[in-house]
């Protein structure tokens, strides 16, 4: 690419993101991907609002976000951008979950929150790709971790 030419990024909206994963309500935790570059990276959004369910138990008197469900977060934004990036390849996929390594939590995600998932892939072999992970709440980090996935063609 040229100095000149700009790289046009993808967008899916909570649509386009319905098409991409089969998770839905109450389990699908981001409202958008901004940035997607291919497989390679992209931003997924979650607007926390007090009407999550999760928010009954965790914890009734003071809500804080789940921090496994922003690990689920994480890895829902890398699997949308593979099955994504893989599209024009035939048979859809489905993404299963392989592995979380060096996840921590920073700070925690409370009601009103918008939290950005940053996933940038590390590397793809074959059918597993492995994703550096970071949510971001107002650019302050909240949570980070390694992620690893599974393409598998649905037997639809």
């Amino acid at each position: 690419m040229s100095e000149n030419e700009t790289k046009e990024l993808a967008v899916a909206d909570i649509m386009r993101v319905m098409e991409l994963l089969p998770h839905r309500y109450p389990f699908l935790m981001i409202d958008k991907i901004i940035d997607m570059d291919a497989d390679n990276s992209g931003i997924g959004i979650k607007n926390v609002t007090i009407n999550e369910p999760f928010f009954q138990g965790h914890f009734p008197s003071q809500p804080v976000m789940p921090g496994v469900l922003l690990v689920e977060a994480m890895a829902q934004t890398a699997g949308a951008l593979c099955v994504h990036a893989r599209e024009n390849k035939g048979t859809p996929s489905l993404v299963y979950f392989m592995t979380i390594d060096k996840c921590k939590f920073r700070k925690p995600v409370v009601p009103g929150d918008q939290v950005q998932f940053h996933v940038k892939k590390v590397r793809n072999r074959a059918t597993i790709w492995k994703f550096d992970c970071t949510a971001l709440v107002e650019g302050q980090k909240v949570a980070e971790a390694e992620i690893s996935a599974m393409l598998v063609d649905s037997e639809d």
